[in-house]
């Protein structure tokens, strides 16, 4: 069951990093306007469920690991050397 939580949050960051790619796709303005939260929400509902399945310590691990903020200060720390 861990690795099926570990799948699902894997997933939902891709849903996460889709809601990028929205604004390329050839769909009308309505159609993107209701695929955006429809992917945030998926991507959330995916998250914890994941976070369920794998238990409080891993999900905190990946949530960790996927911030943001320190995916950019890592980014930075390579780009420096």
């Amino acid at each position: 069951m861990k690795q099926l939580g570990v799948v699902l949050i894997v997933v939902s960051c891709l849903a996460w990093v889709a809601i990028a790619g929205v604004p390329l796709l050839p769909l009308t303005l309505a159609q993107k306007a209701a695929l955006v939260p429809g992917l945030l929400i998926f991507g959330e509902l995916l998250f914890w469920i994941g976070a369920l399945l794998v238990g409080k310590d891993v999900a905190e691990r990946y949530r960790h690991w996927l911030n943001p903020r320190l995916l950019w200060q890592r980014c930075k720390r390579l780009l420096r050397r």
